[in-house]
């Protein structure tokens, strides 16, 4: 049975409109998303690794969950962490990671089929099947249990190929994933075919093109993320106001800081 911000977070995915889960970097993302009423928050792997001067999938293991671990105990709502592949091939390593997961104050995690390489990147499906059952079994052992989402990488590694996805997702449910999640798909008839092919939410990555929020709750959807976009968006302001300072010596950034500060003073006050 799950219990305290777990039950909480599971429980969300099944109210009247899609959860919406923004991904924070750090503590302060975190609780400026905490301040503005998001009902939960997740980490992301991408924007991780770019505070650290990374790029995505160059994060350690003990990083990662001590990352995560910093987050769930800055805010007050639920915190789910991007675990990527587990951190090793075998279900044994995903095990591992996610029994560390369960200890770090977290809600829950997400597990993905991508191998982390190039030339076979998605695990073959009945290891991939293993490797969430290890997952689940090690999410749902202890007493702090965590909601396992189960990741179909296929369309954010070139494979488009939507019944592949969907017979994966199946495999996962029957694994005993709580919500499943295939990043890359982002049109109404394909998320549509997802969602009723399956019987666990589904999470959507929000990117350019995707359905609007109103529409994903119309077919179904459970939970919208937004993946490293806002780190991305962060990081781009930052730039056009580095080269307005660098080309034009003029400070027009300052316009936009001004209506924000209120908010980020509120979100960080003790």
């Amino acid at each position: 049975m799950f219990t305290g911000r777990a039950a909480q977070f599971l429980a969300s995915h099944h109210g009247a409109r899609p959860l919406l889960q923004p991904n924070a970097w750090d503590v302060g993302s975190a609780k400026l998303l905490e301040s503005l009423g998001f009902e939960a928050i997740a980490t992301s792997s991408s924007a991780f690794a770019a505070t650290l001067g990374r790029l995505d999938g160059s994060v350690t293991r003990h990083e990662a969950i001590d990352h995560a671990a910093q987050l769930a105990h800055a805010v007050h709502v639920p915190v789910s962490a991007d675990m990527e592949n587990g951190f090793g091939d075998d279900p044994e390593d995903v095990a591992a990671t996610v029994s560390l997961a369960c200890g770090s104050g977290l809600a829950g995690c997400s597990i993905e089929d991508f191998t982390g390489r190039a030339h076979d990147a998605i695990y073959d499906v009945g290891l991939a099947a293993q490797r969430v059952a290890a997952a689940v079994e090690a999410a749902h052992r202890g007493p702090a249990r965590l909601v396992l989402t189960a990741r179909a990488e296929n369309h954010l590694h070139g494979r488009n190929d939507l019944a592949d996805t969907i017979a994966r997702l199946q495999a996962y449910q029957e694994a005993g994933a709580d919500v499943l999640f295939a990043p890359g798909l982002d049109t109404v008839e394909d998320i549509r075919t997802l969602v009723t092919s399956v019987d666990r939410p589904v999470n959507v990555l929000a990117t350019p093109g995707c359905p609007p929020v109103g529409e994903l709750a119309s077919i179904g959807v459970a939970r919208v993320s937004v993946g490293g976009a806002f780190a991305y968006a962060a990081l781009a302001a930052m730039i056009r106001a580095a080269h307005e300072l660098r080309d034009t010596g003029t400070y027009s950034y300052w316009e936009g800081v001004a209506g924000a500060e209120t908010t980020i003073r509120r979100a960080f006050k003790p």
